[in-house]
């Protein structure tokens, strides 16, 4: 068994060990320089925190793990296609290669169907299904005016 299928079978055996202990279906693992150097695995229901996706528990692990927020030179091995929101997690957290398992068809079967994620975001904000408004834009951007400004800011 190479490498590649070590880190996905655990992925694998993540989400299953999940959904025996009443979890959702998703596991993940994060590894760097060849070794596991964090896991995660649906925890929504437990938690009750719709961002407790596998990928994206994986990455809070991996940061707080390695002590940073910038995760390239990971790779990311998870259970099933990415959601959007887990999808933009690993894009933000700088990994740049991920393998899955399951995909976007096989989880819309058993009821997990992001497809319409994916057309919300294609559309008009005035044309989404969440009711969008723009309040209070020039008193907003006196923070993003300071953030320019700031010398030694840490850039992500």
């Amino acid at each position: 068994m190479n490498n590649h299928n070590i880190f996905m079978s655990r992925a694998i055996e993540l989400s299953e060990n999940n959904v025996k202990n009443g979890g959702g279906p998703f596991g993940a693992v994060i590894v760097k320089e060849g070794k596991i150097v964090a896991e995660g695995f649906n925890q929504v229901t437990q938690n009750n925190d719709p961002t407790a996706h596998a990928e994206v528990t994986a990455i809070r692990n991996a940061a707080s793990h390695l002590s940073t927020y910038d995760l390239s030179g990971c790779v990311i091995y998870t259970s099933c296609e990415p959601c959007p929101m887990c999808l933009g997690a690993i894009y933000w957290s700088g990994i740049r290669e991920m393998y899955y398992g399951n995909t976007q068809k096989n989880a819309a079967s058993i009821g997990f169907d992001d497809e319409f994620i994916y057309k919300e975001i294609d559309k008009p904000i005035s044309e989404r299904k969440l009711v969008t408004t723009q309040l209070m834009n020039e008193e907003a951007l006196k923070a993003f005016r300071l953030w320019q400004d700031l010398e030694d800011k840490i850039e992500y």
